[in-house]
């Protein structure tokens, strides 16, 4: 134990040395303009990537390591921004890439992507593919394959036109989710008491994938696919701590053989010439005929992964605040209620009347981007931003929660404050100061859905409940865990608004919950 000690405290010395050397906390660089290197005369004065300040290995190594931030690399971005300016490296093993937290910098970068702009090295995430005989998706693939797929789901993820199609399949979940809401509630001994939101919400994302054409709707008394999810969190959560080489199977397992199943079915009515079922994404990849089926599994696994993840941690974190924030609260439900009848459900035509709604997603997603930092490598060009000059293929990280959390970008920035986005308040912050679905020809391509599945779940939540925290609940907090997750439940109270103003609504949430 003392030898163990001793060298802990060596390691810790030596790192602390390392980190806080004067030539890595230099004064940031002089802003000027970015721009490309063949507008550049006179390359041989400009600087290197070697020559950029940061943390070195390490440094790296003490900031994870010794002091703890491998579960909040996103606050380890405000960190690094205040000792080394917005541009900076970051050394891991072989990996060198360059820290961007300046929406100035950050738009010349993506504004200069070109037609193939890859994503960080996936070597472990393809290689897992390959070995399982997978196709590659969105996510994964690069250079023209990874263009061609894009090309076909733009056409049916990305049209405003095309993503209202899942509207009534996704009110359809939405319904769902009020029933299962009820259900928590009723189980609790408050009879107000919805014990971990974000568990409830990921089952409604999941769900929600029904408008894609991949899930069905579970037949009345059963319950397989709640069970799925929770043998799936079950074995994800169990087999991380007990098995690690084995933590991502099951749900890779459960995936193919959930997508691979519709697959079939779909294939085979569209074989026999019968009608499919319409407005799915699955059945519009398939009888397109512009995919193979493994191009199609490949890219549906991926858009759910990316999926379910997006609409189920905004939303709780969406209801967190809106439950701390009374004041708020009470200006959208008066939102929604005046755009709303009385009698009707909120659907996508009342969307567009309802600001303060899309705000309100719009400041979740700005204090808690789901992925908090992404990369780009630019292939076709060298780059260079303020005096430094960078090769094409040097890889660019975007520090999107240090961005986000800037007071020069958005004065109070750890406030919730959904007015600031609304028109009457004139936002004047950079536009790319907060780009939480990314930006340019690799921005998320399920974006309109999302945005969808939140706006109308969030719509029918508040007409329904009012909603208060949990006495018991302190403060909740964000961890990364590749994307920002709460770092304990989000447990909330859910009480009844007058059931008298929504009997159509009312009547058929007590209908289903009682079938």
């Amino acid at each position: 134990r003392a030898a163990l000690g001793s060298s802990c405290l060596r390691l810790r010395s030596l790192c602390r040395w390392h980190l806080l050397q004067p030539r890595q906390a230099g004064p940031a660089p002089r802003r000027g303009k970015a721009t490309t290197s063949s507008a550049v005369d006179g390359l041989q004065r400009l600087k290197t990537l070697q020559e950029l300040p940061g943390p070195g290995v390490l440094g790296s190594m003490y900031w994870y390591l010794i002091r703890g931030y491998i579960l909040h690399t996103h606050q380890l971005q405000v960190i690094h921004k205040k000792l080394y300016g917005p541009l900076w490296k970051y050394v891991m093993g072989k990996y060198t890439s360059v820290a961007i937290a300046s929406p100035e910098l950050m738009e010349k970068v993506l504004r200069q992507e070109g037609r193939f702009p890859t994503r960080c090295d996936m070597a472990l995430w393809k290689e897992h593919r390959d070995l399982r005989g997978l196709a590659y998706g969105p996510l994964t693939e690069d250079g023209e394959r990874w263009h061609r797929l894009r090309q076909v789901l733009n056409q049916r993820m990305l049209k405003p036109s095309a993503a209202v199609l899942y509207a009534g399949a996704i009110n359809e979940v939405v319904s769902d989710l009020m029933v299962r809401l009820q259900d928590e509630r009723a189980g609790s001994p408050s009879g107000v008491l919805v014990r971990d939101v974000a568990n409830v919400l990921y089952r409604f994302a999941l769900e929600g994938t029904r408008g894609w054409g991949v899930l069905e709707r579970a037949p009345a008394g059963t319950s397989a696919h709640p069970r799925g999810v929770d043998l799936s969190q079950t074995l994800w959560w169990g087999g991380q701590r007990l098995m690690p080489h084995l933590a991502t199977v099951p749900a890779s397992i459960l995936g193919r053989k959930m997508i691979d199943r519709r697959v079939e079915e779909i294939a085979a009515r569209l074989e026999k010439g019968e009608e499919p079922p319409r407005g799915g994404t699955l059945t519009y990849l398939l009888s397109s005929g512009n995919l193979s089926i493994e191009e199609v599994n490949g890219s549906v696994a991926e858009l759910l992964m990316a999926g379910v993840d997006t609409t189920s941690n905004t939303l709780a974190w969406a209801l967190y605040h809106l439950a701390q924030e009374p004041e708020t609260q009470e200006a959208l439900y008066r939102e929604v209620t005046s755009v709303v009848p009385r009698d009707c459900i909120p659907s996508a035509p009342y969307l567009a009347k309802m600001p303060l709604l899309k705000a309100v997603i719009k400041e979740t997603l700005r204090l808690y981007p789901v992925v908090p930092a992404n990369s780009r490598v630019v292939v076709e060009k060298d780059i260079v931003l303020w005096e430094y000059h960078f090769p094409k293929g040097t890889m660019f990280a975007f520090g999107h929660f240090a961005l986000s959390r800037d007071e020069s970008n958005f004065p109070e920035p750890d406030k919730f404050l959904p007015r600031r986005w609304l028109r009457e308040h004139s936002p004047s912050h950079h536009p790319f100061s907060s780009i939480p679905f990314g930006y340019g020809v690799r921005a998320c391509v399920g974006r309109r859905i999302a945005e969808l599945e939140m706006h109308l779940a969030l719509a029918r939540i508040i007409q329904t409940f009012e909603l208060r925290p949990d006495p018991e609940l302190r403060d909740v907090k964000p961890l990364s865990r590749i994307v920002l997750v709460a770092n304990k439940p989000i447990n909330l109270q859910l009480l009844d608004r007058q059931t008298d103003i929504f009997p159509a609504q009312t009547a058929e949430v007590t209908s289903r919950a009682t079938s």
